[in-house]
């Protein structure tokens, strides 16, 4: 399992739609497409949304991050994520 960061910002039409059901539905999203949620975070600033997940590979990942903004109205900019440690073992 890799992880990842979702990072998310609502749409315009997207603020009127904040409700506990859509959050339920984000989270059905990620794991319908394997992966399952490490954290969840609101955030101020460039982003409004912070999501850590575990996936079984990067096609999940785009296919959960795609089905999301096309169901939410959310955009997601998704990265891979590794462990300073992990990192630090490359070289």
């Amino acid at each position: 399992m890799g992880v990842y960061m979702m990072l998310g910002k609502y749409n315009p039409g997207a603020l009127q739609e904040i409700s506990p059901e859509r959050t339920e539905k984000a989270k059905d999203l990620i794991q319908e497409n394997g992966g399952s949620i490490k954290a969840g975070y609101v955030l101020l600033g460039e982003n409004d949304l912070l999501f850590i997940v575990n996936f079984p590979s990067i096609k999940n990942v785009i296919k959960a991050s795609v089905e999301m903004g096309n169901l939410l109205d959310i955009s997601f900019a998704t990265t891979p994520a590794i462990t300073v440690d992990d990192f630090d073992r490359l070289f």
